[in-house]
C-alpha cells in the first residue's frame, strides 16, 4: 500500500511543478533569443547598406585591374585638384569622399609633388597614403653659402651641389643686378655713380646662409630667395644707426664684406675700429683682402706691383671704402661695422696685421711704429704661408 501512495505521489509532483520549471527557463531564454535574433537582424541590414555604400564610395575603382597609371601632382595643387584628377584618372570613386578622408586622416597637407605610378585596384587608403610618402624624388635640396665668400664661390658651390646645371646665368644675373631692381637696396645701388663699374653689382647682398630650395628652382629665383634674407639680416635699425654713422646701407655692407675678409669673429669690433678711425682721419684703408678680390689670389706678402694695381676697389690707391663690397658678409660682420668696439675707437687703434696666417689672428697697434715693429716679427710667417701654397 505504502509502494502505490509513493508512485501516486511522484507522479503528482511531476504534473505540478515540472511546467513551473520549464517556465521559468522560457522566461529567462526567451529575450535573450530576441536580443540575439534582432541583433543579428541589425547587423545583417547594416552590412548591406555598408556593402552598398562601400561598393559605391570607397572600393577601389577596379579590383580586378593590376593596369599600372602615371599620376602627376604638380607643386602647389590643392588637396581639391587633386581628389579632380583622381576621379578623373579613374583611381577613385568619388573625389569628395577621398577629400574628406584625407582631411580626417590629416593627410591633406601631407601630399607630395611628384609623379606617380597608381593602380585602379589600390584603395583609397592605398593611394592617400603613397600621395603623401611621394614619388621616391626629392622636391627640394639644401645649400649652405659661407660667410666671406664672394659670388663666383657662391656659383661654384651651386654647381657642385646641382642646383645648377652652369654658372653662367647666375653670374650674369649678379653682374647686372637688372632683375633685381624692386628690392630697395639694390635699386640704391643701380641708381649710384659707379654701379657700372662694379665687378658683380649683387656682391654683398646675397646673405649667407643655409636655404631650402626646390630642385626646379632657376638662377633667378636662388638669387631671390638670397636676397630676400638680407631683410632679416638688415632690419630697420641697423639702417637708423647707419644714418648715425652718416653712412649708407651700402657703405655699411662694403666694410662688413672688409671686416668678414680680414678677421676672425672675435676681431670683428676691433677691426671695425680701426677702419672707422682711418675713414674719419680721411686716411686710406690699405686693406690688403681688396687686392685678393680684384687678384683672386689670398697673398699674404704683398709686392709693390700689387699695391699699385689699378681698381677701384684696390684701398691702397683710393681713399675711403673701396668701390662696392668684396663678399658677402656675416650678419655678426655687419653688427660690427655698425658697432666698433668702442674702446679701440676712443684709443684711436690706426693699423692691424696678421699674426701666424694658420691661426688668422690679428696684431693692433696704434701707431706706424708700433705696426712696423710688429710687421717685422711677422713678415716671415707671411712668406713661408705663401711658399707653401706656391704662391710668389
Amino acid at each position: 500500500m505504502k509502494k502505490h501512495n509513493d508512485t501516486y505521489q511522484s507522479v503528482r509532483d511531476e504534473r505540478q511543478y515540472g511546467p513551473y520549471w520549464y517556465s521559468l527557463l522560457w522566461r529567462i531564454i526567451r529575450p535573450v533569443l530576441v536580443a540575439v535574433c534582432s541583433l543579428l537582424l541589425v547587423i545583417g541590414i547594416l552590412s548591406t547598406i555598408w556593402g552598398k555604400v562601400y561598393d559605391t564610395w570607397f572600393a577601389p575603382a577596379d579590383e580586378a585591374s593590376q593596369a599600372q597609371l602615371t599620376f602627376r601632382v604638380e607643386s602647389g595643387q590643392s588637396l581639391t585638384r587633386v581628389a579632380n584628377n583622381l576621379e578623373a584618372a579613374g583611381l577613385i570613386r568619388n573625389r569628395t569622399v577621398f577629400k574628406y578622408y584625407c582631411d580626417f586622416a590629416g593627410m591633406g597637407q601631407k601630399i607630395q609633388s611628384g609623379t606617380y605610378l597608381l593602380t585602379p585596384s589600390m584603395t583609397m587608403g592605398q593611394i592617400a597614403e603613397q600621395l603623401t610618402m611621394g614619388d621616391g624624388n626629392p622636391i627640394v635640396r639644401n645649400i649652405t653659402l659661407i660667410p666671406g665668400w664672394t659670388i663666383e664661390e657662391f656659383a661654384a658651390k651651386l654647381v657642385e651641389d646641382g642646383a645648377l646645371t652652369d654658372s653662367a646665368e647666375f653670374l650674369e644675373l649678379c653682374r647686372t643686378g637688372l632683375a633685381f631692381s624692386d628690392y630697395y637696396y639694390i635699386a640704391d645701388v643701380l641708381n649710384s655713380r659707379n654701379a657700372l663699374q662694379r665687378k658683380y653689382l649683387l656682391e654683398g647682398y646675397l646673405a649667407p646662409d643655409t636655404y631650402e630650395v626646390y630642385m626646379t628652382a632657376t638662377a633667378e629665383e636662388i638669387i631671390r630667395k638670397l636676397l630676400s634674407q638680407t631683410d632679416h639680416v638688415y632690419p630697420a635699425e641697423y639702417q637708423t644707426r647707419a644714418d648715425e654713422l652718416g653712412m649708407t646701407m651700402d657703405e655699411i655692407i662694403t666694410l662688413a664684406s672688409l671686416i668678414q675678409k680680414e678677421a676672425k669673429d672675435s676681431d670683428f669690433e676691433k677691426t671695425s675700429a680701426v677702419f672707422h678711425n682711418r675713414l674719419k682721419k680721411g686716411m686710406k684703408l690699405q686693406s690688403d683682402v681688396t687686392i685678393h678680390y680684384v687678384t683672386g689670389l689670398r697673398k699674404m706678402s704683398l709686392t709693390n706691383s700689387d699695391l699699385a694695381l689699378n681698381s677701384p676697389y684696390n684701398t691702397y690707391q683710393v681713399t675711403g671704402l673701396p668701390l662696392g663690397p668684396i663678399c658677402n658678409p656675416s650678419e655678426n660682420a655687419i653688427k660690427a661695422a655698425l658697432w666698433p668696439d668702442e674702446t679701440f675707437v676712443a684709443e684711436n687703434y690706426l693699423y692691424f696685421c696678421a699674426k701666424d696666417p694658420e691661426s688668422g689672428e690679428l696684431h693692433f697697434s696704434r701707431t706706424l711704429q708700433e705696426h712696423e715693429q710688429a710687421v717685422s716679427i711677422y713678415a716671415p710667417l707671411w712668406k713661408e704661408y705663401d711658399a707653401k701654397r706656391g704662391i710668389e
